[in-house]
């Protein structure tokens, strides 16, 4: 085992241990795995708690109001087709983000706190 961790961003964008960089992080969709299978780091406390909900829905509500302002300015969409695209795509750009940025902010997590990750 090597005294340097892997990038928190590769490793959290990859869905890899934050220690070896090998092993899963995730057991579902947004389930923590209990331990890594590969280094055996405990990961069943870890809990990146709201911010990654924060974050991503601060950033899908800018990007689609911007971009539903736009084409509300150019193409004078009706109320029903704004919410038939928008919504959808909200809802999928919210999903498809939740998992890198859970992933990072606990490869972070470990990166600061590496000590209270290995002494349990």
């Amino acid at each position: 085992m090597s005294q340097t961790a892997p990038s928190p961003f590769v490793t959290g964008l990859a869905d890899h241990c934050p220690r070896c960089g090998k092993g899963r992080l995730f057991g579902g969709f947004l389930a923590v795995a209990p331990r890594c299978e590969i280094c055996g780091l405990d990961l069943s406390p870890q809990d990146s708690g709201d911010g990654p909900v924060a974050l991503i829905v601060l950033l899908v509500g800018f990007v689609v109001v911007i971009a539903a302002l736009i084409v509300e300015v150019r193409y004078g969409w009706p109320v029903w087709l704004h919410l038939l695209v928008w919504m959808p795509l909200s809802v999928l750009l919210c999903l498809v983000l939740m998992r890198p940025c859970k992933g990072i902010l606990i490869a972070l997590q470990y990166k600061h706190r590496r000590h209270e990750f290995d002494a349990g």
